[in-house]
């Protein structure tokens, strides 16, 4: 069984708070499973109405007016009894019924139950369900299993775990063949990814292509969700997201809106990509004007990268033997956008923002992030040439901006030059964001 992150967030949440709670995101990375399974854990009794396979269901939550009616309604649906205190009530699939979200204050207020509910925008039309209701919801979102999480899914010792945890904080050079083993670790996550299902698959058959046809049957599942939204073609979702291997192969691996017209602007597509990100499959990185703090009000829109949520399902989309080549580590062969999705993933779940650095006199740095208060410059190199970075030196040059130091991710080992840090590759998985603590400041009256 896979062991995730998101369980103990559950089990702390179950324990320490009172509100509801909604669990985000794409299709397939594990919402369902992982509520049932805490659920089980921490609950006499769960209580499970799914929206999507239920029509009725759907129909008699569509106008709910009170706690109680609603709470009789679920007594008549389901055929387990409701026992005040005990009974955890989890809202499957509750984009399907977007009124639920909104009553969820109702019932939290009535206090007899706990409530969970998961759901993905994929299918749904352009509308924040996730607004309302403040001070009653909590929300997390849930992303594919991240390196940590893989490598201990495969069978990665907790001592080499640990140990390489402590050459990362404590900067200094990772033993050859554990450097070397988890290198190959990276490169089979590049194949695989983080997709529950792809990963079970690969610990059960260790077949390669068993993988790629589940992961095929989750684009599959993907596209027919983008059908199923726009059936008019109103939107450009489907052919957006088509895109997304092949611009991310191309040189500067910025999305080109003439990919997909001669004449596209950015106003007419936006939806679109809007779309693919609020519904989990893609991770948009935008442009900033300078390397600068507050990163946001620098963002340039209409600028950016767009990665997919998951680098297995990317992966899967090149040739049939991008596997072997990278299992095999073929130097001929320019893993520079499979890299970087890999980093886009991986910062991602860590709760960063992502952004990247582009200007015509200093060159493009991958990724720029808030870290500490201050802009961390992020560099991904797939080649051996990983200490050549025009870029990152010009910046790192300017004075005015006030960068204490960046990271240089590579297939090399650790090393430290100057205000650069040059970490392996797998070692992106303890790279997390840490927020300075907030100034206490009381306001003395006149």
């Amino acid at each position: 069984m896979l062991n995730r992150k998101i369980y103990c967030y559950l089990r702390n949440f179950f324990e320490t708070e009172k509100k509801a709670l909604l669990i985000s995101g794409a299709r397939q990375v594990g919402k369902t499973f992982a509520i049932r399974k805490v659920g089980k854990e921490c609950f006499a009794d769960v209580v499970e109405v799914n929206f999507l396979n239920s029509p009725e269901c759907r129909k008699a939550f569509k106008t709910p007016t009170d706690a109680k009616e609603i709470l009789l309604r679920l007594s008549a649906l389901t055929e387990k009894k409701l026992v005040p205190g005990n009974t955890l009530i989890f809202f499957d699939e509750v984009q399907e019924c977007p009124e639920m979200v909104t009553a969820i204050k109702f019932l939290v207020d009535e206090g007899s139950y706990r409530y969970v509910m998961s759901g993905s925008l994929l299918g749904v039309e352009l509308k924040d369900i996730r607004s309302v209701p403040v001070g009653y919801m909590a929300e997390k979102e849930m992303f594919p299993l991240d390196f940590e999480e893989f490598a201990e899914a495969v069978g990665m010792s907790a001592d080499v775990m640990k140990y390489v945890k402590e050459c990362y904080e404590q900067r200094k050079v990772v033993d050859e063949v554990v450097h070397d083993k988890m290198n190959d670790l990276v490169r089979l996550y590049l194949i695989i990814g983080g997709m529950p299902e792809a990963v079970q698959k690969y610990i059960v058959t260790n077949n390669l292509q068993v993988v790629r046809e589940a992961q095929r049957a989750i684009l599959h599942l993907y596209g027919k969700d983008i059908a199923k939204y726009d059936p008019k073609n109103k939107l450009y979702i489907k052919d957006i997201f088509d895109l997304i291997p092949s611009e991310l192969n191309a040189k500067n691996k910025r999305f080109i809106l003439k990919a997909l017209n001669e004449k596209a602007k950015f106003e007419r597509y936006k939806n679109s990509f809007l779309w693919l990100a609020d519904a989990g499959v893609a991770l948009p990185t935008y442009n900033v004007e300078e390397p600068r703090l507050p990163l946001k009000l620098g963002e340039q829109r209409n600028l950016f990268k767009l990665f997919l949520s998951d680098v297995g399902l990317l992966a899967s989309q090149y040739a049939a033997n991008i596997a072997i080549d990278l299992l095999t580590g073929k130097s001929e062969i320019n893993y520079g956008s499979i890299y970087e999705n890999f980093a886009a993933q991986e910062l991602r779940a860590h709760g960063y923002a992502l952004y990247y650095f582009n200007n015509k006199k200093q060159g493009e740095l991958d990724f720029v992030v808030e870290d500490k208060g201050k802009v961390l410059p992020i560099e991904i190199k797939s080649g051996k040439d990983y200490k050549r970075h025009n870029a990152l030196s010009n910046v790192m040059g300017n004075e005015e901006y006030d960068i204490p130091h960046a990271i240089v991710f590579s297939n090399g080992n650790v090393e430290v030059v100057g205000r650069i840090l040059y970490y392996p590759i797998y070692m992106l998985m303890y790279l997390q964001p840490e927020m300075l603590a907030e100034p206490i400041f009381k306001f003395s009256p006149i």
